[in-house]
C-alpha cells in the first residue's frame, strides 16, 4: 500500500514535577514531535520523538518540509528503502542530530503502520522473545535532598518496580558517593541500582568516580562522559571497575559500532526516538547480541517494551519520568520488576489528541 497523507504536529508538555540533571540543568518541559501516516486504505501509523525542552521546531521543519516529500506516494511496506531515501535526502545537513530524530519519528510510523496492518503487536513483527520486560525507574533527580529522594524511591517500588536509577553529577564527588550509599543501604545489597551522570565528568573524574562507586555495587555507571570520546570511554571501562551503560546520545549505528567495537560500553542503551527508529534500533540489539552484550534502552518506553521484548540480549528497560502518560489511553502496566508488552496491534500507543492540543 502506498502513504497517502503524513500529519506532523510540535507539542510543549510540561513535566508534572520540575526535573534536573548534571548537564540539562532543571527541566519544566519536554516537546513532543508527532507524525500520523494514512495508506491508501486508510490505515494509520503513528511515530514520535522528543527533546528535553529545546530543538523539537527543527525537527518537525525536517520531517514537514524535507522527508514529506519521500514518504507520500511510497510502498510504505518498504520500510529499508524508504530509511535509506530519508537518510540521504537529510545527510548533507544532518548524520545525526535532529536529522536522526526527525527520521526516527517517521521511521516508528513506519513500523506502527506495518504491524497495525497485519494486525500483530510490533514485538511479534520484530522476532517476538518475550512481552515480560524486566524494568528500572528512572529517576531525574539530582537536585533532589535525600529525603525527597528516597521517598521517591519508595513510591517506585510501591508501583512494581524492582531496580532503580538516580542522577550523579553534583558538584563534590564525596556528595554523590554518599548519596548512592544512601539508596544503597535503603535498597538492601542486592537490590538492582545504576546512576546517571548525564556525560559530566572528564575520563580521569570518570574513573575517579566510578573507583568511589565500587563498593555500593552498581549495576551501571551510565553517561558518565561525553559520547564523543570513545577511546575515553574504554579507558573507564578498563580502569573504573564498574560496568559502564552509554548510547542515549548516540546518533547512528555507525557510532554504535565505534563504541562497542572499542570496548568502550558494557550496556549499549539505544534511544529508538533519535538513533534512527526501530531499523537502527533493532540492529543495534543485534550487534550488541554479535559481542555478547546486555542491551538497555533510553526513554519511550511504551514504544521501546515491544524491541526489548524481541530481543533476547535485553537487560532492563528505562521507564522514563517524563510524564506522557496523562497523553497515552494504555501506559505500559510495570508486573513485579517487568514491564508487559501488549498484545494490541501495532506498538499500541493511542494519543489522546485533544488533550495533546491543550498542552500547546
Amino acid at each position: 500500500m502506498t502513504i497517502a497523507s503524513l500529519e506532523t504536529a510540535l507539542y510543549r508538555i510540561k513535566l508534572p514535577v520540575p526535573l534536573s540533571d548534571s548537564t540539562h540543568g532543571t527541566m519544566t518541559h519536554f516537546e513532543l514531535v508527532t507524525v500520523r501516516l494514512r495508506d491508501s486504505d486508510g490505515a494509520e501509523g503513528v511515530g514520535y520523538t522528543y527533546t528535553v525542552g529545546t530543538g523539537g521546531a527543527a525537527v518537525h521543519a525536517l520531517i514537514d518540509q524535507g522527508l514529506r516529500s519521500v514518504l507520500l506516494g511510497a510502498d510504505a511496506d518498504k520500510i529499508e528503502a524508504l530509511w535509506t531515501q530519508m537518510w540521504w535526502r537529510l545527510h548533507y545537513g544532518g548524520r545525526g542530530g535532529s536529522v536522526s530524530l526527525a527520521v526516527s519519528a517517521c521511521d516508528i510510523a513506519l513500523y506502527d503502520l506495518k504491524a497495525r496492518r497485519q494486525n500483530t503487536p510490533l514485538w511479534r513483527l520484530l522476532g517476538g522473545f518475550n512481552p515480560a520486560v524486566p524494568c528500572y525507574a528512572g529517576g531525574i533527580d539530582l537536585e533532589f535532598t535525600l529525603d525527597a529522594l528516597l521517598k521517591q524511591t519508595d513510591n517506585n517500588l510501591a508501583k512494581g518496580f524492582r531496580a532503580i536509577k538516580m542522577k550523579v553529577g553534583r558538584d563534590r564527588l564525596s556528595e554523590d558517593r554518599a548519596r548512592v550509599q544512601a539508596m544503597r543501604a535503603h535498597l538492601g545489597d542486592d537490590f538492582p541500582l545504576m546512576a546517571d551522570a548525564n556525560m559530566r565528568w572528564t575520563v580521569d573524574q570518570s574513573i575517579r568516580a566510578a573507583r568511589a562507586f565500587q563498593d555500593s555495587n552498581l549495576t551501571w555507571l551510565e553517561e558518565p562522559t561525553i559520547p564523543d570520546d570513545v577511546a575515553g570511554h574504554a579507558r573507564i571501562v578498563r580502569e573504573g571497575g564498574v560496568p559502564i551503560a552509554t548510547g542515549e546520545n548516540l546518533h547512528t549505528l555507525h557510532e554504535f559500532t565505534q563504541m562497542i567495537a572499542a570496548g568502550g560500553v558494557t550496556f549499549p542503551e539505544p534511544d529508538v526516538t533519535n538513533c534512527g527508529g526501530i531499523t537502527v534500533f533493532m540492529k543495534v540489539a543485534h550487534l550488541a547480541e554479535a559481542f555478547n552484550l546486555p542491551l538497555t534502552s533510553h526513554g519511550a518506553h511504551d514504544l521501546t517494551v515491544h524491541l526489548l521484548a524481541a530481543a533476547p540480549n535485553r537487560s532492563y528497560l528505562e521507564v522514563h519520568g517524563f510524564g506522557l502518560d496523562r497523553y497515552i489511553a494504555q501506559p505500559v502496566t510495570i508486573t513485579e520488576g517487568n514491564a508487559m508488552a501488549p498484545d494490541r496491534p501495532g506498538h499500541g500507543i493511542e494519543f489522546d489528541w485533544s488533550a495533546l492540543e491543550k498542552s500547546v
